[in-house]
């Protein structure tokens, strides 16, 4: 089964949150979703790197955006934030965005490279018009301290009930997510050995909503 059909990805706005994997996640969906036929949108509300070898449309007006689209059906759009290297949102509204492509993919958060995270009230940034948001979750972080392992980590282990000096557990994780309620379904990256999977099955049995694991970087993927 395709990674998109197992997170039920619907045409409009998609946007992905947490940490562990989402501009991954986001390349591995549009990838899929072009070669269906379907145009792929990939941008930030918050702020993202260019994709290597696909094509990134810097500031493009609506005609630039619709050509490189018919061209190529996967492009990353966005306006640059100076001195980064990075893009941020485009100028171009995400409903323009929806009216252009089939799909528009967004990472609407950050984590500093960390595989969980706690949000802080401005945080994420899921634009009003997306129709679902899928945290990612890192499976590298269990077992690691949460001090290490997470993204705002005081405020993680304030929600999970615990100590930043602790290890992170899937216990912790489910706390974090249900105290939150950002999400509308999980994944669960990272999942490379049978630790691994014995973990993300454990955080899995503690949330109740559709959650799925796998590692996208060998482009493995089940349902929990």
């Amino acid at each position: 089964m395709l990674l998109a059909e197992l997170l039920d990805i619907r045409p409009g706005i998609t946007a992905v949150i947490g940490g562990g994997g989402k501009t991954t996640l986001l390349r591995t969906l549009g990838e899929e979703l072009a070669e269906t036929g379907a145009r792929v949108v990939l941008c930030a509300t918050t702020k993202i790197f260019p994709f290597s070898g696909l094509v990134n449309q810097v500031s493009p007006t609506e005609e630039a955006l619709s050509e490189a689209l018919n061209m190529d059906r996967l492009v990353c759009a966005g306006n640059p934030v100076p001195g980064t290297g990075k893009l941020t949102a485009p100028e171009l509204s995400m409903e323009r965005l929806m009216k252009l492509a089939d799909y528009v993919l967004v990472e609407a958060d950050g984590s500093a490279g960390r595989p969980l995270k706690a949000h802080a009230p401005h945080e994420p940034v899921i634009p009003p018009e997306a129709n679902q948001a899928i945290l990612v979750a890192g499976a590298s972080g269990f077992g690691r301290r949460i001090s290490e392992a997470a993204h705002r980590p005081a405020l993680y282990a304030r929600l999970a009930g615990t100590s930043e000096d602790v290890p992170a557990v899937p216990e912790a994780a489910a706390a974090v997510l249900a105290a939150e309620g950002l999400h509308n379904r999980v994944f669960i990256n990272q999942v490379e050995t049978a630790a691994d999977r014995k973990q993300a099955a454990a955080l899995a049995a503690l949330l109740s909503c559709p959650t799925a694991a796998g590692a996208l970087q060998r482009k493995e993927f089940y349902k929990c």
